[in-house]
């Protein structure tokens, strides 16, 4: 049944339901009477076509992941050529009303322009900032490629109907810099499902006879900041003699293998463990089990504007945390948070050793954050925004 009508979503820098942002969007469509397609990239999932809680996924190949700006053109082209193919066949197969497209990159526009002629809107889901994000990854680079991505950022604003920010700082950039209307915008903040993201028992195995463990969960990009996380645990583990603690950090990304390489230059073998991409299951269990959660993104063009949704997840444990004072950061997390010096591995080092040896402090920021989100920031209230775009998008 399609009552409320039929979403096509599409997004290119993770698969479904991997990607727990986009999988809580197609659910809380589905459950509200849309029907609702996915079309995204095989990685961790590997069927190219499947039925999950009533959403269709279509997963295309993607054989190259680019980590250097030539590389994108390449991985870019291929997943637009792919998407464009695979939403001619749903568009025939089960049909759509509305395109939800989810950034990076700011391209979906042009899969939409062919469908405009059947009367289809376009929603943009703008999860990142590409210009600043380019900014953030290739330092001094600009010239003629940051021009490009404004255009095709400017571009996407003017196709859309209605524009879906993750916080209040991207939609007052898609308000100034977009020119959109304020009604044409609206806030999904992103957030756990706190039914389905709950704590469980802590699994010791995971410390590996160490007394504590520190974790980390997110995307291992350039501008994640995982260099200084490696350089802060090296900090404390050679330079301050702490052989007491673990790091486990989970996740993947374009630079996992880069930071695999460096955590060896450093001699953290032992010390540091990436496990790559995880189930939400074991997601659960390694943070129900760390003593402290870190969010080392630094301070850059665009991390300062990012709800970071690590950050959320440590709060949905009730894990304290220590981070960089990037201004969404510090308004979802306040005193869940200690907030290091602008990007210095050492304080942040610092703030973490502070928190092992004080376990009660830790406990009431666990409290205060999960609280904070429960009451303030739970995925419920980001449905009735997200519910409401579409409305909008529908002309209802």
């Amino acid at each position: 049944m399609a009552s409320a009508g039929k979403v096509l979503i599409l997004v290119e820098n993770l698969s479904v339901p991997f990607d727990r942002r986009v999988w809580q969007e197609s659910l809380a469509l589905r459950q509200n009477g849309y029907q609702v397609s996915v079309i995204c990239p095989r990685m961790v999932d590997r069927k190219p076509y499947e039925c999950l809680e009533g959403v269709h996924i279509y997963r295309y190949s993607l054989p190259y992941t680019a980590n250097r700006a030539i590389g994108y053109l390449f991985e870019y082209g291929w997943a637009m050529a792919m998407t464009m193919l695979y939403a001619l066949y749903v568009f025939v197969r089960r049909g759509f009303k509305v395109i939800h497209g989810c950034n990076p990159p700011d391209l979906f526009f042009l899969v939409t322009l062919p469908f405009k002629l059947f009367g289809v809107k376009y929603v943009f889901d703008q999860h990142d900032l590409s210009p600043e994000t380019f900014e953030s990854k290739f330092p001094g680079r600009g010239g003629a490629l940051l021009k490009i991505l404004r255009l095709l950022e400017r571009w996407t604003y003017r196709t859309a109907k209605i524009v879906i920010s993750t916080n209040e700082s991207y939609r007052r950039i898609a308000i100034e810099r977009g020119k959109l209307r304020a009604d044409r915008t609206f806030v999904v903040r992103s957030a756990p499902d706190l039914k389905k993201f709950t704590p469980t028992p802590p699994n010791l195995e995971w410390k590996q006879g160490k007394p504590y463990l520190c974790a980390y969960l997110g995307t291992m990009g350039a501008q994640d900041g995982l260099d200084h996380l490696l350089r802060a645990a090296k900090i404390m583990t050679q330079d301050w003699g702490r052989q007491d603690v673990r790091f486990v950090l989970m996740g993947g990304g374009e630079n996992l293998p880069v930071l695999r390489q460096m955590a060896a230059d450093l001699k953290l073998e032992g010390v540091v463990h990436f496990t790559g991409r995880v189930s939400n299951e074991q997601v659960r269990e390694v943070l129900s089990t760390a003593d402290v959660c870190l969010a080392p993104d630094p301070i850059n063009p665009l991390n300062t504007h990012c709800t970071m949704n690590k950050i959320l997840e440590y709060m949905a444990m009730s894990r304290p945390i220590v981070s960089y004072r990037l201004t969404e950061s510090e308004y979802s997390a306040r005193e869940a948070a200690v907030y290091a010096k602008d990007n210095d591995p050492e304080d942040f080092a610092k703030y973490v050793v502070e928190l092992l040896a004080d376990p009660e402090r830790r406990t009431r920021m666990g409290e205060f954050g999960r609280k904070r989100l429960v009451e303030e920031l739970s995925w419920d209230r980001s449905v009735v925004e997200l519910l409401k775009a579409h409305g909008a998008a529908r002309g209802r």
